[in-house]
């Protein structure tokens, strides 16, 4: 498969984080993260388009302080498997944690995405920062960080295992010798680790692909290794050029050092795209979807996200942030709670400018007429800052002057496709199929018996 630049789309609905009143704009319905017609519209809209996939993300705690997609939206397997039906190309990527799952449970169904999509599954690799998960699955207290990460590690090795469970030609389904099965090609598991114990084998087949395709977004130190080490994919946000060009050059490193292919895989940093027919005009829509998205009030109640969900209303706006509350994010989003505190404490900033600094507008690098958006987009491609794109759009309006404005100058350039070459998502990423490990082992051993004899 040629490269492109590789396009995902974060289908949010009515809003994610930040985004409060998105469902406030009347063309977006005030169900449509739980109206499978309005996910349909929109993943049918980027396959015609050719792109490369769509994104659900997900979590399993809130408050009423979450935003409006969190609070009310379709599980993502049942999701991507309506949305398998309805379209034939496009790739179709889900979250799923590794805290709250087991791995047989998880892996047979992404497995059965892969088959009924036919080799178009990705899994999005979490461990669940919302330290509130373990109420909902009977634990008293979250997973701390260091065996969040573990858990991970050993969840993503023992499904990797368990998609290797047939090899490829383990069904002959021979009639005519009533043979269905070549038990020579079905293995167990066997794992026994320090989280988990699975006998194994699974009951489903590989898909074309071979296995789902697996994306990580972690951007911690741990998360940064467990992507370079196991992930074909890596979801990431883009600050600047320069320091996307720096993050992928340190996870290709660290992919290095792991034992495995660099260039094997793709970056995809987020990109808040908005188009207008001119850069002022964008400018001035990105600065009204901005202040549509969130209150004061709004922002100050979400900031506790990242500490466990820690209630700054309590505290006084004016006076010092209150570092103390780092305690709280120990078990949630300790990276982004970190950053946030010592950033304050280094400025010395009160309360309220912490607020007011996270509700501020933040200028998108992806933001213009269809020519600057084009530009900005090749720039990063070229730089070797990103491999692709997963693209947030504010409305479906705005993803269609996307797919229609931009799209047609990159084709013109040689640097988006202008229709798939492939079936798979593995194909589309231009990743190759990762052949089953049994099969592998088997074919070894016959080269090196042969060797053994000359």
């Amino acid at each position: 498969m040629s490269r492109h630049i590789a396009f995902g789309v974060i289908l949010t609905g009515t809003g994610g984080p930040g985004e409060h009143n998105r469902w406030l704009d009347p063309e977006i319905p005030g169900d449509a993260s739980v109206d499978i017609d309005w996910y349909i519209e929109q993943a049918q809209l980027a396959e015609a388009a050719a792109l490369d996939l769509v994104f659900i993300v997900d979590s399993q705690f809130i408050t009423p302080d979450s935003p409006p997609h969190y609070l009310n939206r379709l599980e993502p397997l049942t999701l991507l498997s309506a949305l398998a039906a309805r379209t034939s190309r496009i790739g179709l990527v889900g979250t799923a944690t590794t805290s709250y799952n087991s791995p047989f449970n998880l892996a047979r169904r992404f497995a059965s995405l892969d088959l009924i999509s036919r080799g178009r599954a990705g899994w999005n690799v979490v461990t669940s920062g919302d330290g509130g998960t373990a109420g909902n699955y009977g634990r008293d207290e979250h997973y701390d960080y260091a065996t969040r990460y573990a858990r991970a590690a050993e969840h993503i090795e023992v499904s990797q295992a368990l998609w290797d469970s047939y090899e490829d030609d383990a069904f002959p389904r021979d009639r005519a010798s009533g043979r269905f099965l070549d038990p020579e090609k079905l293995h167990a598991t066997g794992h026994r680790g320090e989280h988990f114990a699975v006998a194994g084998p699974l009951n489903i087949e590989r898909s074309r692909q071979g296995q789902p395709v697996i994306f990580q977004a972690g951007d911690s130190e741990p998360g940064r290794d467990l992507g370079a080490r196991y992930a074909d994919g890596i979801f990431t946000h883009a600050a600047s050029v320069e320091a996307n060009r720096a993050f992928a050059a340190d996870i290709r490193r660290r992919a290095a050092e792991a034992g495995r292919d660099p260039e094997g895989l793709r970056i995809l940093p987020g990109a808040k795209i908005v188009v207008a027919d001119t850069d002022a005009e964008a400018r001035d829509l990105e600065l009204a979807q901005h202040r549509l998205s969130n209150t004061f009030e709004q922002a100050l109640a979400e900031l506790g996200r990242p500490f466990g969900w820690h209630d700054f209303r309590q505290y006084d706006l004016d006076a010092p942030f209150p570092a103390e509350a780092l305690v709280h994010a120990e078990r949630s989003f300790k990276t982004q709670a970190t950053q946030i505190t010592e950033n304050a404490v280094r400025q010395g900033l009160t309360l309220r400018e912490v607020v007011e600094r996270a509700a501020a507008p933040h200028r998108s690098p992806f933001v213009g007429s269809a020519q600057t958006v084009a530009d900005t987009l090749e720039e990063w491609f070229r730089a070797g800052a990103a491999d692709g794109f997963n693209i947030y759009v504010s409305t479906p309006s705005q993803l269609r002057r996307f797919i229609d404005e931009v799209l047609p100058i990159l084709r013109a350039r040689g640097l988006a496709r202008t229709a798939y070459e492939g079936t798979t998502l593995r194909e589309h990423l231009a990743l190759p199929a990762p052949e089953n490990r049994h099969t592998r082992a088997r074919r070894e051993a016959q080269v090196g018996a042969l060797a053994g004899a000359v």
